[in-house]
């Protein structure tokens, strides 16, 4: 039996051992893992942290596989800095342009082309890139027009990109992807509460009809459920309003973009007293073979040939997309891009734009196991990404010209985007730069954050596989702090 030390030794043993070596003292590594595993059973972590060296500090699975959702917008505006170069001057390729076409009637059709820009605007506050000016200029050339058409054949008609979950249709964050989009290919559905018992009072542009089955209610809260069936134009709406309370305002997403674009285009011309004599149509190009560069042996398809425009927009520069696509995660905005990529050397299809991405990862020297994409935003839950292999992107990108510049479109922690209430009051808070993501049983954050030392780590942590009611954030940007405090 081993006899307890004098009260003198006992003291100088424990002063020895708080001074002892990690080796003796649990590590770094460990207190992570212990952090994470307070979480419980069910979700599966991956998390790697290097230093501006390359050197790794801390890694949980590293090499696995896991679904990354909109840190795979990451790798899309990632791909925009390296392929189209300087991105900081106006948009002067992608801004939509109108044209008068004529067609052996006594009156032209008026034709809306899309060009892959993501900002078009009807909104009446609207100062750029404003679908009212295309209006004017149809308006200043004639007084009769035949059909308004809306062309969107820039692009292959592949407006949901595969993996993508089909409840997600209706909503704002499924919304559909074409070179023709307008106010973010989404219907606004405001709802104001009328008195007790009572239905709300819904306004809505006439694109879509409104089944409402909302009640106004005293002592509730407000509880609205919206739903439309794919490629319907009725949006049931039920649920309760408080009585009282502000308008809510719902966004629907909306299924043909080109043609909503080719509706509301028609009633901007007809509000400044050009007459209609035809109908509302759509002119698609119809995904092929040849929009798959596997299939094609690397040939581009051809574009369909263009009209000289009577008049075109210039859009904004595209960086400005990239801040907005991080910052806040906006999914439609990342897929545009995306196939605008897909338009370098092919047709702008989602597998063109996969193949410009999987450039840009060649050259940062990322393994083909360590990513797969399936669309631009990380709604699909077909892509997959390694914690190791988002590093090595991570660390290549801060040694580019650029990417100083990209790395300023990353949310803020505790400060802006999507990391405005993450990290707020903590050591981290305005010191942690990075990409978040969350699908169902999902949480991703990727990017970089200052260390207590004052150095520069570069991270990237996921958890999938999270059961109903288990909160992995926490653990994560715990694990992080964790580290920031231990380097």
């Amino acid at each position: 039996m081993q006899r307890p030390l004098p009260g003198w030794r006992a003291a100088l043993f424990a002063v020895a051992l708080s001074a002892a070596p990690p080796a003796l003292a649990q590590s770094l590594q460990q207190r992570v893992e212990a952090r994470l595993a307070q979480v419980g059973p069910g979700p599966r972590f991956g998390l790697i942290v290097l230093d501006a060296d390359g050197r790794e500090l801390v890694a949980i699975q590293p090499d696995e596989r896991f679904i990354p959702a909109s840190n795979t917008k990451l790798l899309t505006t990632a791909a925009a800095y390296t392929t189209f170069g300087d991105i900081d001057r106006p948009d002067g390729a992608g801004g939509a342009a109108v044209r008068l076409e004529r067609n052996g009637g006594a009156v032209p059709d008026v034709v809306l082309v899309g060009n892959g820009d993501a900002r078009l605007s009807s909104a009446d506050d609207c100062l750029a890139n404003c679908l009212a000016t295309l209006a004017d200029a149809v308006a200043a050339r004639t007084r009769r027009v035949g059909d308004v058409v809306g062309d969107d054949s820039l692009f292959p008609d592949q407006r949901w990109s595969p993996g993508m979950s089909w409840n997600n249709i209706p909503t704002r964050s499924g919304t559909a992807i074409s070179a023709l989009s307008l106010d973010d290919n989404e219907l606004p559905l405001r709802v104001v509460p009328t008195r007790p018992g009572a239905p709300p009072r819904v306004e809505l542009l006439p694109y879509y009809r409104v089944d409402n089955r909302a009640v106004t209610v005293t002592g509730r809260e407000t509880n609205l459920v919206v739903d439309r069936m794919p490629a319907g134009d009725l949006v049931r709406l039920s649920g309760t309003v408080a009585a009282g309370a502000a308008p809510e305002l719902l966004r629907l997403g909306i299924d043909d973009p080109a043609h909503f674009a080719a509706w509301r285009f028609r009633t901007l011309l007809e509000a400044r007293g050009v007459r209609v004599g035809g109908q509302v149509g759509v002119r698609h190009r119809p995904a092929g073979p040849l929009d798959d560069p596997k299939r094609r042996g690397g040939a581009p398809s051809p574009r369909p040939p263009r009209q000289a425009p009577l008049a075109k927009l210039i859009p904004p520069p595209l960086a400005a997309d990239v801040v907005r696509i991080n910052k806040v995660s906006q999914n439609l905005h990342a897929e545009l891009m995306l196939r605008r990529l897909g338009l370098v050397s092919g047709t702008g299809s989602i597998a063109d734009g996969v193949v410009a991405v999987q450039a840009m990862m060649e050259r940062a020297g990322v393994p083909r196991t360590g990513w797969d994409i399936s669309d631009g935003s990380g709604m699909s839950t077909y892509n997959r990404l390694a914690p190791r292999g988002v590093a090595t992107l991570l660390r290549w990108i801060a040694a580019q010209p650029w990417g100083a510049r990209w790395r300023e479109t990353l949310p803020i922690a505790g400060v802006d985007g999507t990391l405005a209430r993450r990290f707020g009051g903590t050591p981290l808070e305005g010191r942690l730069f990075a990409k978040t993501g969350t699908l169902n049983a999902t949480n991703a954050l990727s990017g970089y954050m200052t260390a207590k030392s004052g150095r520069t780590l570069i991270f990237s942590a996921y958890a999938n596989d999270v059961p109903e009611g288990v909160t992995a954030t926490k653990a994560m940007d715990e694990a992080l702090a964790l580290i920031a405090e231990g380097n």
